[in-house]
């Protein structure tokens, strides 16, 4: 029997809580997809300020959770096989042990293992305004291969609600691991306009 198509998801208190919070929900609703969760005490803090969900709730969404500082779990090992991991919400710590390949916790470890492995590390990083040590941090990663994603929102499908953009930002994620979730509107492109500039 082939191995089901593995997702890690790490969430670092960051603010932002919510978004590995949909991931989860998204992931969920693919019948094919095995999730695995780590949450970092600091993401449980910033998810209870920002959320109504409970850590027990939010760890009832994946498949299997695993401690934040048991290195010895099964995704801190390069022979787990997986889709990728994305960390979401990135926080400027857990991007600083990316770039500079530390690991003295399961979210740091585990991603370093999707880089060393050539898997897809996606981080919605989520800090602003940026000093040069963050620039610094994000050139870094990007070098060693990680995918950056700021959690920028797109105006272009209108959306109405947060959730809206949520959902649009969450989907994006995961289109970087091959998954649809059939949250993202599209652009199919639009006729531009002429303006009198334009002659």
């Amino acid at each position: 029997m082939a191995d089901p198509r593995r997702v890690i998801v790490g969430i670092t208190g960051a603010s932002g809580t919510i978004l590995g919070v949909r991931l989860l929900e998204l992931l969920r609703l693919m019948p094919d997809v095995e999730t695995h969760l780590v949450m970092s005490p600091a993401a449980v803090r910033t998810l209870l300020i920002e959320t109504s969900y409970t850590a027990e709730q939010v760890q009832a969404l994946a498949d299997h959770t695993h401690s934040f500082k048991d290195i010895g779990a099964a995704i801190a090992s390069g022979s787990f096989r997986n889709e990728g991991m994305i960390i979401a919400p990135c926080s400027v710590k857990t991007l600083s042990s990316v770039a500079n390949c530390t690991s003295d916790d399961l979210i740091a470890r585990a991603a370093d293992v999707c880089l060393k492995e050539r898997r897809r590390l996606v981080l919605l990083f989520r800090e602003t305004p940026l000093h040069a040590g963050h620039i610094t941090l994000m050139d870094q990663a990007t070098r060693s291969g990680a995918i950056l994603m700021p959690a920028v929102i797109g105006l272009y499908y209108q959306p109405q609600t947060v959730m809206d953009v949520i959902d649009h930002l969450a989907g994006r994620a995961l289109d970087l691991l091959g998954m649809d979730a059939g949250t993202v509107r599209r652009w199919s492109g639009q006729p531009a306009k002429e303006t009198k500039n334009d002659t």
